[in-house]
């Protein structure tokens, strides 16, 4: 984007809390519903200076493959739940229970096991 005053390149920055390399479509894919977004424009040859503020009124991630989109939750619950664990013993006893559910797991296919 050029300077409206000048011309000249502008910088842009998404901030304030964020690395100086984020660009403003991964802090807006990135943001929570209701976070606010702080965008600065500043041209360094003639002082020009702008600042908008964006808020995320709402997120609608229903346009695609509901199973996938909660089946992503769910692996993230599971990893969030598996991180807070301190003890390898119990880390290996879920990893035991869980392998020992998938073996009888009557929906469970055949082709569950093919490697790619």
């Amino acid at each position: 984007m050029d300077c409206p005053a000048c011309g000249s390149p502008v910088t842009l920055e998404v901030g304030p809390d964020r690395p100086l390399s984020t660009s403003l479509s991964d802090a807006v894919l990135a943001a929570e519903e209701d976070e606010q977004i702080e965008v600065t424009r500043d041209c360094w040859d003639c002082g020009w200076h702008e600042t908008r503020a964006l808020r995320v009124a709402s997120i609608d991630t229903t346009a695609g493959d509901e199973t996938a989109v909660e089946r992503a939750g769910l692996i993230d619950e599971i990893t969030d739940e598996l991180a807070s664990i301190g003890s390898v013993d119990t880390l290996e006893e879920t990893l035991a229970a869980i392998r020992r559910q998938r073996a009888t797991d009557p929906a469970r296919t055949d082709s569950d096991d093919v490697v790619e």
